[in-house]
């Protein structure tokens, strides 16, 4: 047996991998040390064998009462990802597999790679988007821009702040592919009444290092909005500032929540400017999501901020008191959807996907009242 992460997104040290029925590993921290819980790597050798792993450093992960509930990803050709057998006791997590291939990957959740990232970009540059590069992160990764539309109405759209919650950008690469569908009805009518500014990943350099939730100096750049450095969190202040320039009406941060296995939105009511008519305007959205997919729901959530209350270094909360705008935080799970369990696959990208699709018909329904 062959155990590597040495790949963009690899995540995981192996402590003892002799006996492939009781391999130990350990996820290594997030730059800062404050935050940990995505892991990515690549078994080989081991075809019909049956394998246990137990990751033993999960008890110490950021969000321990995660595991519960949950089951690895694995694929073997990196394109379907399924679910294995997995528990957790004792601040371990352990999972059972006896592949058919050879080599499998195992993940905390479907990766993302840079180079689909690159493929997403340059499919959107052929079908039509507008592409700009609005600086660089401190690896010196190019920060992407995609803008589709000619509307007066600015619509901003970001993914990946954290880049574990690799869910964010499959879900944005299944609202690029309807935005961009010439044959698309919905679409062709939205890009003429707004303007899409669309950031599929946020957060480039923690994607490649494979962390959970921060970028390469450590800083959690939904908690940087306040006031974002160049020093700190470039990926946020360049985004403030073209946002600045180009007001916002509208925005989504796309995220993944690893407890709660449920698809829900989380609101910034407890900011000063929020009243009842943009709470109107937040139900509406809501409702026709639920409508055109029910794998989003209302019931189950983060619960409502009291007025006054909100944390305004977080994207939605500043987001909206800045620009006036509705600014609604999109969380996903890494289980699965407890209201429509999927038990081969639990959530998914292709879920991820079709849910991001899916958001057009909200969007069109209140957009004349952003």
């Amino acid at each position: 047996m062959h155990i590597s992460a040495r790949f963009d997104a690899g995540n995981i040290e192996v402590v003892d991998a002799t006996d492939p029925s009781d391999v130990k590993l350990r996820i290594r921290d997030d730059v800062g040390g404050e935050h940990k819980q995505w892991f990515c790597f690549r078994a080989s050798g081991i075809g019909e064998v049956p394998c246990t792993f137990h990751i033993t450093n999960a008890g110490t992960c950021s969000y321990p009462v995660a595991w519960k509930g949950y089951h690895v990803a694995a694929s073997v050709d990196r394109q379907t990802w399924f679910r294995v057998p997995t528990s957790y006791e004792g601040g371990t997590l352990t999972f059972r597999h006896t592949p058919a291939a050879d080599t499998v990957w195992y993940a905390y959740f479907a990766p993302y790679s840079q180079e689909r990232h690159h493929d997403l970009v340059a499919g959107c540059v052929d079908a039509g988007a507008r592409h700009e590069v609005l600086g660089q992160t401190l690896d010196g990764a190019d920060l992407d821009l995609l803008t589709l539309g000619e509307g007066p109405v600015p619509v901003w759209i970001i993914a990946r702040q954290h880049p574990g919650e690799t869910m964010a950008e499959w879900w944005m690469e299944g609202l690029l592919e309807r935005l961009l569908d010439a044959d698309d009805a919905l679409a062709r009518a939205l890009l003429s009444k707004a303007t899409f500014y669309l950031v599929p990943n946020m957060n480039p350099d923690g994607s490649a290092r494979g962390h959970l939730r921060t970028n390469a100096v450590g800083a959690n750049l939904n908690r940087e909005w306040h006031a974002p450095t160049m020093e700190r969190a470039p990926e946020v202040k360049l985004v403030r500032d073209r946002m600045d320039a180009t007001g916002v009406k509208l925005c989504l941060d796309i995220h993944g929540d690893e407890e709660l296995p449920y698809v829900f939105i989380s609101g910034p009511e407890g900011v000063p400017s929020w009243n009842e008519a943009r709470e109107a305007v937040r139900l509406r959205f809501e409702q026709v999501y639920e409508q055109v997919d029910p794998d989003f729901q209302r019931v189950h959530g983060y619960g409502r901020s009291e007025p006054g209350t909100a944390n305004m270094t977080m994207c939605s909360n500043q987001v909206a008191e800045r620009y006036d705008a509705l600014a609604l935080t999109l969380e996903m799970p890494f289980k699965d959807n407890a209201n429509a369990p999927d038990e081969a696959h639990g959530w998914s990208p292709e879920r991820s996907r079709l849910l991001g699709a899916a958001v057009l018909l909200p969007i069109a329904t209140v957009l004349a009242e952003l």
